[in-house]
């Protein structure tokens, strides 16, 4: 096999996920079991949802878990810039070799025309998707427009007959038909590139090999294969790993479980038995050994051991396997030593003492005090939420209101927090007093604590998603119904549609 090269490429856009770190935990191993090489770029094209926090976030946590690479836009190497917003040039240029080639075109349809399109193919219970209408202008017309400054994207030409054949790791051979494949924007109407385009100019510039990522992008392939073909490429051997799964086997979400990384940093779970967690995630150990290190892995990897079965990503597993690592690995000091870090993570204590320093009268107190603090989730009852002027299901209200609210901000720190829940108080005409009752039961376990407001902004959006959602839970849950009427009365107040 030839030097093995492979690439996790996240978005910064959002919490580090854990399937991030699922596809760049195999990635990894794939590339050092063969003495290869794997690579960390930064697909921020999507300068509207990507920041600079997010992008630290992802880094800093594929750190902790150990999940290193060779080449990356903090490490260095010989194929970057690996930012993609750094690489523009590198994309002008070769979007203008499809154009000179008549192998992509200018579109200048507008948004209404191509709502309206969809709108009628879903009527006709066709496949959405353009028509071609641009692709049909004169040379002489689509030059004019463009040099006019009229303003257009680029679509790639596509064939409108026979099947794109690939094959994949996992799955031998995949056919789809061409009439299934959208004729994909590849510079948006800005000048940047969309994932597809610069996708795969920046794997071969890279010299990536081996693309190995999620099953959700299979029908993607079609796209990036025919871009191969158009710029006379070797394509790089393609692996779809089966995607993350609730234990309800719906695709893992983090409306049903916690999928960001730090929410695991944040309750006290070990990085090593996180990954040990992930690498158990559709693979096995050839002895079928259940606890085993990165480096086991990474020397007895066979990516032909991956089953195609959707893993489930299941807490409690992952509960009894960090209880092991905590028991097993680490000697009274270490667990002692190890703690001391946790417990002081961000400067968590110096960000307590101010709240519970009003209230002790003794050392001895401190611990009830800063409890909900380090807590998980908290053990909650029903009876806490009998308040005398609201309903369990004015509750229930509250805090799924709350939760969408809070998962709606873009800055988390203690203002941005109360003024949204003030807003939110007043929109549902409610005092505040007894509009935060059920938060304050939800978060502490308690109808009256530390500031909520600031308990919030040192919890974090992670732990506190997981205690709202426990306490909806325990109020009887939301069904799809419910959520679907809920979903239409948090619209009428004027809100941003709910985070996905």
């Amino acid at each position: 096999m030839p030097d093995v090269k492979t690439r996790i490429a996240p978005s910064p856009t959002g919490d580090p996920h854990v399937g991030t770190a699922y596809i760049a935990l195999f990635n990894r191993c794939f590339a050092h079991q063969h003495g290869g090489s794997f690579l960390l770029r930064i697909e921020d094209t999507d300068q509207q949802r990507s920041t600079g926090k997010s992008e630290q976030d992802i880094l800093n946590a594929l750190s902790w878990l150990g999940l290193s690479w060779d080449e990356g836009p903090d490490v260095g190497g010989d194929s970057g810039p690996y930012r993609q917003s750094q690489r523009t040039a590198i994309y002008r240029e070769h979007i203008q070799h499809l154009l000179d080639k008549e192998l992509a075109f200018p579109c200048f349809c507008s948004s209404d025309r191509l709502t309206e399109l969809r709108r009628e193919q879903m009527v006709a219970k066709q496949t959405p998707g353009y028509d071609g209408h641009c692709l049909q202008l004169e040379p002489g017309e689509r030059k004019r427009r463009m040099d006019s400054g009229e303003a257009h994207v680029i679509r790639m030409v596509v064939p409108r007959e026979g099947d794109c054949r690939f094959d994949d790791m996992l799955r031998g051979e995949v056919s789809i038909n061409w009439a299934q494949v959208d004729m994909q924007v590849l510079i948006k109407s800005d000048g940047l590139p969309t994932y597809h385009f610069a996708n795969v100019v920046d794997d071969h510039l890279m010299g990536v090999t081996h693309v190995i990522r999620g099953e959700e992008w299979i029908n993607s392939l079609p796209k990036h294969a025919l871009l191969y073909e158009y710029f006379d490429w070797e394509s790089p051997t393609f692996c779809h790993m089966p995607l993350l799964r609730n234990p309800d086997k719906s695709k893992l979400s983090k409306r049903k479980n916690p999928t960001s990384i730090n929410y695991y940093q944040d309750m006290g779970y070990l990085p090593e038995a996180l990954v040990n967690y992930l690498g158990m995630m559709g693979w096995s150990m050839p002895g079928g050994e259940e606890k085993f290190s990165l480096a086991e892995m990474e020397a007895a990897f066979d990516i032909s051991r991956v089953s195609l079965g959707g893993p489930i990503f299941d807490i409690e597993k992952l509960d009894w396997l960090n209880g092991r690592y905590l028991r097993e690995d680490l000697n009274d000091a270490d667990f002692a030593s190890r703690f001391v870090v946790w417990a002081s993570k961000d400067d968590r204590l110096h960000k307590i003492i101010p709240l519970i320093k009003p209230r002790v009268e003794r050392f001895s107190d401190v611990v009830g005090l800063a409890s909900q603090f380090i807590d998980g989730v908290v053990p909650l009852t029903p009876a806490q939420f009998e308040h005398k002027a609201l309903s369990q299901d004015q509750c229930l209200r509250i805090l799924q209101f709350s939760l969408w609210r809070l998962e709606s901000l873009s800055e988390w720190d203690r203002d941005a927090i109360e003024t949204a829940m003030q807003t939110l108080a007043a929109q549902l005409d409610l005092k505040i007093r007894d509009f935060l009752f059920p938060l304050f039961v939800a978060i502490s376990g308690k109808a009256v604590s530390t500031s909520i407001m600031d308990s919030l902004a040192i919890l974090g959006l992670d732990v506190a998603r997981a205690r709202l959602r426990n306490a909806l839970s325990v109020l009887g849950g939301v069904s799809k119904k419910l959520a679907k009427n809920l979903d239409k009365e948090y619209r009428v107040l004027g809100q941003a549609e709910q985070p996905d």
